[in-house]
């Protein structure tokens, strides 16, 4: 079974008058396990496209299978709940709650799912990513590095299934993006998880198995390995 299919993906949107086509007929099948990038330039889809991959906005037409579940089919909440079970996130500008300090921010997810000693777990991933020594500080009181790996932290609390990443080392410098997706790919690989990545950089791209690239809506590449040789 499939962790993700795609089908016949279309985004439109209604502009000035005159329909505006964000994604046209994308469809691609991911298996459990695999590494997925999905690449290219600024406004050509790829953050729409993985905000419709994880349910949290609705296709013009075309359909979406998460675990085998057809988010087409839900509601808001039903779409919510389908996430909260299956599906960790990253982004580029963290998104940490600013009032909470970093154990209590990776304890959020586990409270909310009633899971027990949600405190101990959460202290054991801020350990894992090497901040077990900062648990009460706030975000304002973290480098960016540190904080996106408090949220690689948050994002692998619940054992997701499936993990998106968007841009996840876009404001970050070489040095710590490069820490920073190291810890990624272990952590994905020691949890079996499922990891689609949303980037301009070929080079971490490149160390997914799959990529495709998409180009003014559509896709126009689909690789194993290395995207090096695409071009720009």
């Amino acid at each position: 079974m499939s962790i993700l299919r795609v089908e016949n993906l279309t985004k439109s949107y209604q502009s000035g008058g005159r329909t505006l086509t964000v994604l046209a007929e994308v469809s691609f099948t991911i298996q459990p396990g695999d590494t997925f990038s999905i690449v290219g330039p600024s406004g050509s889809g790829k953050t729409t496209l993985l905000g419709l991959c994880a349910g949290l906005d609705r296709a013009t037409t075309g359909s979406v299978y998460l675990n085998d579940i057809r988010l087409d089919d839900l509601t808001e909440d039903q779409r919510a709940a389908v996430r909260n079970e299956h599906v960790g996130f990253i982004f580029q500008n963290f998104q940490l709650l600013p009032t909470l300090t970093a154990l209590e921010n990776v304890t959020v997810p586990l409270e909310l799912r009633g899971t027990r000693n949600a405190r101990p777990i959460a202290q054991e991933l801020l350990e894992r990513v090497g901040l077990g020594q900062r648990g009460h500080h706030y975000p304002t009181q973290l480098s960016g590095g540190e904080q996106q790996r408090v949220s690689l932290a948050r994002a692998f609390a619940n054992r997701p299934k499936i993990l998106f990443a968007d841009e996840p080392t876009g404001n970050l410098d070489d040095e710590t993006s490069e820490k920073v997706e190291n810890l990624l790919f272990e952590l994905n690989r020691e949890n079996g998880t499922t990891l689609v990545l949303v980037t301009h950089d070929l080079e971490l791209a490149g160390k997914t198995q799959r990529v495709i690239r998409i180009k003014g809506g559509h896709v126009i590449a689909d690789t194993q390995g290395s995207v090096m040789s695409l071009g720009s």
